[in-house]
């Protein structure tokens, strides 16, 4: 007698359903839906989203003031130009840091707070919750760790990993062992009603090619595949301070933000930033022609310009 197809399944009990409903066909039909809801620009609440760049990049500092935006803080980043269907809805906010010691995030948010009125940096105190990890060995992959995540984050409107290699000790080039990942991320969103965006490193040959791609990420393609919204963060190259006028000393403080993967919203233009003092990000409109304005950033003279993104 054949075999059945389930003969060399493991059974781990019934799964678990709790909540579940079977979609309701005629409401959805005979109903107008409402609008979707983003927590930042193409990317929606409740689904797991991945920014991703090269090592100093400016990925953590453009993180937080992301962060500080959803905490109450102002549009540091101006989304309200990039993508019409995002509104901005204050909510607790979770950033669990893997990378940076309690040092460098202070002085990260002295020049962040430079930039709040004081009604803003209040909102800030109350709904953005900041854990510096680096050296406590966290891995989501254990009952531990995720016990204590999942109490840290239930309801929070938006959680950010940063970065997620230091929050597993898996193989990254493994397809099984990134879905798993990509799978609890997604369970943490549904049990606590909550939005996961991690942060991770480009591969060398996505850095190589330009950075900007879908699959410029590090590792299996499954953590890009899976995640519904991915954002890359890269440097000006040499060939696009030529066509915008920008002296090589300050090209190093343009990035450019790009949307390689948006599910649920229109597409997003390119975005530029420039770096300020503190390492604060803040939106830079470039084009081919006439300067702007002339400052300084640091000990380089760099000249701006004006105009629509590439």
């Amino acid at each position: 007698m054949a075999g059945s197809i389930f003969d060399d399944l493991q059974r781990q009990g019934e799964p678990d359903l709790s909540g579940f409903q079977w979609l309701d066909l005629r409401h959805a039909v005979e109903q107008a839906p409402e609008p979707l809801d983003f927590v930042l620009p193409g990317f929606k609440s409740g689904t797991v989203g991945a920014l991703v760049s090269p090592g100093a990049t400016g990925k953590t500092m453009l993180a937080l003031q992301a962060a500080v935006t959803v905490s109450g803080g102002p549009d540091m980043l101006d989304f309200a130009s990039m993508d019409t269907a995002w509104r901005r809805t204050a909510g607790r906010v979770v950033f669990l840091t893997g990378e940076d010691p309690a040092d460098v995030l202070n002085g990260r948010f002295h020049a962040i707070g430079q930039r709040l009125n004081p009604a803003e940096r209040e909102a800030m105190f109350e709904n953005l919750s900041v854990a510096p990890l680096v050296g406590r060995g966290a891995d989501v992959m254990t009952f531990e760790w995720r016990r204590w995540i999942a109490g840290v984050t239930r309801d929070a409107r938006l959680v950010v990993i940063d970065t997620l290699r230091r929050f597993h000790q898996l193989d990254e080039n493994d397809g099984g062992h990134m879905a798993g990942l990509l799978a609890y991320m997604e369970q943490l969103c549904r049990e606590n009603s909550t939005t996961v965006l991690f942060l991770h490193h480009t591969s060398k040959a996505g850095a190589l090619n330009g950075g900007d791609a879908q699959q410029a990420s590090r590792g299996s393609s499954v953590l890009t595949d899976n995640a519904r919204f991915q954002a890359n963060l890269v440097g000006m190259t040499p060939e696009q301070a030529k066509q915008f006028d920008v002296d090589e000393n300050c090209r190093r403080n343009f990035v450019r933000l790009s949307f390689p993967k948006i599910n649920y919203s229109a597409p997003i233009p390119d975005q530029w930033f420039r770096r300020r003092d503190g390492g604060l990000l803040e939106p830079a409109v470039l084009e081919r022609g006439t300067f702007k304005i002339a400052k300084k950033i640091g000990r380089a003279s760099c000249r701006e310009r004006v105009s629509s993104p590439v």
